[in-house]
C-alpha cells in the first residue's frame, strides 16, 4: 500500500483513497461526469414534477428527453408538455446555471486559498455582490423598474446589474484576500475573521439603502431577492449570466493544474514555474465574475459553493481537472433539487430556496469548523 511519511513521525500513513483513483483523468472526468450528468437529469424530473400540478416523473422524463430531441411520442400541444417545458423547464434551467457557477466558484477559492472553508458567501464575495446590486437598484433612477422581476420582459439597462455585482464582489474579495495575508500566505483564521466582519459591514450598508427606499413593493421584492430566490426566473434570466458563467468557467478549467501545484504549497508551485501571484489575482476575478453573475439573477444563495466542492473532493480527490467540472455539474443539480425541495416542502406555499440551502449548509460548515478547529487555531 502506498504510504505518506510525516517529517514528525516516522510510521507510514495510508493515503487517502478516492474513487477511481487508478483511472487517467479523462477516464475519470468521463466516467464521473455521466454520473453526475445522470444525477442532475433526475433532479430535474423532480423539479418539474412538483409545483401547483402534480406531474408523474415518468411524464416529466418523457417530456424533458422529448425536448432535447429524444423522440418519446409526447404531443408538443399536450397541456404536460407545455407545463413542463414553458412554464417548469426554464427556471429549472436558471437554478442549475446558479448552483453551478456557486459550486465551480467555490471549488476554485478552497483551492486558491488551500483550504476547505473557503465560499464566496464566506468570505464576503456574496455581500458585495448584493450591495452592488442594491445600488443600482435603489439609487439609480434608470433601474427604477428592474425590481419588478415577474411583471413583463426584462428592462434593456439589465446589465447593468451583473455589472455591479462584479464590482462589488470583486471588491470584497480583494479587500478579504489582502486582509488575509500574512507574509505573503492566507492565514485561515485572519481569512473568515476578515469575511465575517466584511460581510456585517456591507449588510449594514445594504440594511441602510434599504431602510431608505420610499417605495414598498421594491423592499418587499429587493428584500425576496436577498434571500436567495428563484421565483419567476425564466430564459431573460439565463441569457443574461450563461455568457460571463460560461466564459469564467472555460478559463478557470485551464488553470487547474496551477491549482493543482499550487496545493503544494506556494514556494513548490512557484519552483515549478507557476506565477503565483497573477494565478491568485485571475482566480480571484473568474470567481468573482461567477459569483456576480449568479447573484445578480438569483441572490446571495448561500453555503452552496461550500457543500458541494467539499463532498465531491472527498468522493474524487482533489484533482481540479476533475473537480471543477464535477463541481459545475454537482452544483446544479444540488440547487435544482433544493429549489424543488424549497417548493414542496410547505406547498402551497413556497420557501425561497436560500432558505433551505442555509438551513442544510449552517450545520455543514460548523462540521467543518469543528473538524478543523486545530488547524484554524481559534478554539
Amino acid at each position: 500500500m502506498d504510504a505518506v511519511i510525516s517529517p514528525l513521525d516516522s510510521a507510514p500513513r495510508p493515503r487517502p483513497a478516492f474513487l477511481l483513483a487508478g483511472q487517467g483523468v479523462t477516464a475519470r472526468l468521463m466516467i464521473v461526469s455521466a454520473a453526475l450528468l445522470a444525477l442532475l437529469f433526475a433532479a430535474m424530473v423532480y423539479g418539474a414534477s412538483v409545483g401547483p400540478t402534480a406531474i408523474p416523473a415518468r411524464d416529466v422524463a418523457d417530456a424533458l428527453l422529448q425536448y432535447a430531441g429524444v423522440e418519446r411520442g409526447v404531443d408538443p400541444a399536450s397541456a404536460t408538455y407545455r407545463i413542463v417545458t414553458v412554464v417548469r423547464l426554464p427556471g429549472l434551467m436558471v437554478a442549475a446555471l446558479v448552483g453551478g457557477a456557486l459550486a465551480c466558484a467555490g471549488a476554485a477559492m478552497q483551492g486558491l486559498f488551500r483550504n476547505p472553508l473557503a465560499d464566496p458567501g464566506i468570505i464576503g464575495v456574496s455581500a458585495g455582490a448584493s450591495l452592488g446590486v442594491v445600488i443600482v437598484i435603489t439609487q439609480t433612477a434608470a433601474l427604477a423598474d428592474l425590481w419588478l422581476f415577474n411583471r413583463g420582459p426584462l428592462s434593456a439597462v439589465l446589465w447593468r446589474v451583473p455589472l455591479a455585482a462584479f464590482v462589488g464582489a470583486l471588491l470584497a474579495a480583494g479587500v478579504v484576500y489582502v486582509l488575509s495575508l500574512q507574509r505573503g500566505r492566507t492565514n485561515l483564521a485572519a481569512l473568515l475573521l476578515a469575511g465575517v466582519a466584511l460581510n456585517a459591514v456591507l449588510g449594514a450598508l445594504t440594511s441602510v439603502l434599504l431602510l431608505r427606499a420610499a417605495d414598498f413593493d421594491a423592499l418587499r421584492a429587493v428584500l425576496s431577492w436577498l434571500i436567495g430566490s428563484l421565483e419567476g426566473r425564466g430564459w431573460d434570466y439565463f441569457a443574461v449570466a450563461v455568457g460571463p458563467i460560461a466564459l469564467s468557467a472555460a478559463l478557470m478549467l485551464l488553470y487547474a493544474r496551477d491549482l493543482n501545484l499550487l496545493a503544494l504549497g506556494e514556494e513548490s508551485a512557484q519552483a515549478l514555474g507557476v506565477d503565483v501571484g497573477r494565478l491568485r489575482l485571475v482566480l480571484l476575478a473568474l470567481a468573482s465574475l461567477m459569483t456576480a453573475a449568479a447573484v445578480s439573477i438569483a441572490g446571495p444563495i448561500s453555503f452552496v459553493g461550500l457543500i458541494v466542492p467539499h463532498i465531491l473532493r472527498l468522493i474524487i480527490g482533489p484533482d481540479h481537472r476533475v473537480l471543477l467540472p464535477a463541481s459545475l455539474l454537482g452544483g446544479a443539480a444540488f440547487l435544482v433539487f433544493a429549489d424543488a425541495l424549497a417548493r414542496s416542502l410547505l406547498a402551497p406555499e413556497q420557501l425561497q430556496v436560500g432558505i433551505v440551502t442555509a438551513l442544510a449548509g449552517g450545520p455543514f460548515f460548523l462540521a467543518l469548523l469543528w473538524r478543523h478547529r486545530r488547524r484554524i487555531a481559534l478554539f
